[in-house]
């Protein structure tokens, strides 16, 4: 009976002792993983291949004619009837507002070079597709309010990479895209940060040699200032809401707006200064909500737009306007290790390579009813650095801790301080 006992025991130590020496491994690897150190040459290949696994898709099948046949329409309900006016300019153009930086670029023969100029010429094919009237993808500029949304991400990639996507254009295609523009005044949207769509617009066709609203500039204009909170962060309409739409919308749209109308003599440096100066401080919220393992809080609507949350912090960075207790290492290796989260495996990709409804995951009960298939690419608008060159600062400065990093690990932080402007 003893050695009954005994044998039992030495049975039970056998089996359980490959599960141990696998749970012990697994955590090794995720330590390993946690802790891994890359170069800022690592770090932008990592960057490149990821906004690649995003965009391509768009940008390839807009060049070739088939959006319309090929990119899934998914919903919350889903339904897709009324999305399907939509969808497709809501992808091309919060895509391309993603990618414009990086386009803007001069060829070189490196392999991310090669890669850019393949991208940049379908992506000027696509644009020529999106508005020919004999294309299965002539985009929707004339039915519901949304593409009021959607053109303004589109005018956004013209203004910040206008010698790559604006000046190539013929004129009979860049005369379509203002009239395109100017068919958006039949409609209005909410009473919110849609004014600054609406604004945005208007200051490209003016930008553009086209007729613009000055009414339209004006309450855009004025009411977004009004609704100002301080500390870097904007109303978004009468009441205050907690959610990403600063970064989403608010920063980013207002600074390239006032650029916009300043360089035509309809807003004043002091202005555009001002507005950039609240968007320096709201990204220094965006790179603290960056947790030291590289995630950051799903609250507020339209949080399936993921990374677009870091916008204001990606624009600043690609303005080299960081504050200076913000190092341009540390903002690459937060949102480096936010990137390889979300996008690295394949959680938020169907099979054939297109975003899925959800945060982290297919999760389709966190789509808000507005949000369809094309309004998930938002997500290109953090890799707005890549529109640096691969020899500046940002991405060959050593690897640097992140503000949540060093402050779980006991480290002395820079003081916060609070700027009204």
């Amino acid at each position: 009976m003893q050695r009954l006992h005994y044998f039992i025991l030495l049975l039970i130590a056998v089996m359980t002792l490959p599960t141990s020496s696998l749970q012990a491994k697994s955590k090794k690897d995720k330590a390993t993983k946690e802790h891994q150190v890359t170069t800022g040459a690592e770090d932008r290949a990592t960057w490149v291949k990821l906004m690649w696994k995003i965009s391509y898709p768009v940008i390839h099948n807009l060049a070739e004619g088939t959006l319309r046949q090929n990119m899934p329409i998914e919903s919350r309900s889903g339904n897709p009837r009324g999305y399907d006016e939509v969808t497709h300019l809501e992808a091309v153009g919060r895509t391309l507002a993603g990618v414009a930086p990086w386009l803007a670029l001069p060829d070189d023969d490196t392999e991310e070079g090669k890669l850019r100029k393949q991208m940049r010429e379908e992506v000027l094919k696509g644009l020529k597709n999106a508005v020919d009237p004999t294309s299965p993808d002539k985009l929707n500029f004339t039915k519901q309010p949304q593409p009021i949304v959607d053109a303004a991400y589109l005018v956004h990639a013209f203004l910040r990479a206008p010698k790559a996507l604006w000046e190539p254009l013929d004129n009979t295609t860049k005369q379509r895209y203002i009239e395109s523009l100017k068919a958006l005044r039949n409609r209005t949207g909410a009473y919110n940060n849609w004014l600054i769509f609406t604004g945005l617009n208007e200051s490209f066709i003016n930008w553009a040699g086209g007729e613009c609203d000055p009414f339209r500039l004006k309450i855009a204009k004025n009411k977004i200032r009004e609704w100002y909170v301080g500390d870097g962060w904007y109303s978004d309409g009468p009441k205050f809401s907690m959610d990403y739409y600063n970064a989403y919308v608010l920063n980013p749209m207002y600074v390239a707006m006032l650029e916009t109308l300043a360089a035509k003599k309809r807003a004043t440096q002091k202005e555009v200064d001002e507005a950039l100066q609240r968007m320096i401080r709201h990204s220094e919220f965006c790179e603290r909500i960056i947790g030291p393992d590289g995630t950051y809080p799903a609250f507020g609507r339209s949080v399936t737009y993921r990374t677009a949350a870091f916008q204001s912090l990606a624009d600043v960075a690609l303005r080299e306007k960081l504050p200076t207790h913000v190092t341009p290492a540390q903002v690459r290796c937060a949102l480096t290790a936010v990137h390889r989260n979300m996008y690295e495996g394949n959680q938020n990709f169907d099979k054939n390579g297109w975003l899925v409804l959800g945060f982290n995951g297919h999760q389709p009960e966190a789509a808000d009813g507005y949000t369809s298939t094309g309004s998930l690419y938002m997500a290109t608008l953090s890799f707005l650095p890549l529109g640096l060159p691969a020899d500046n600062p940002f991405w060959t400065d050593v690897p640097a801790d992140w503000t949540t990093k060093k402050a779980w690990k006991g480290e002395n932080l820079p003081k916060d301080y609070k700027v009204e402007y």
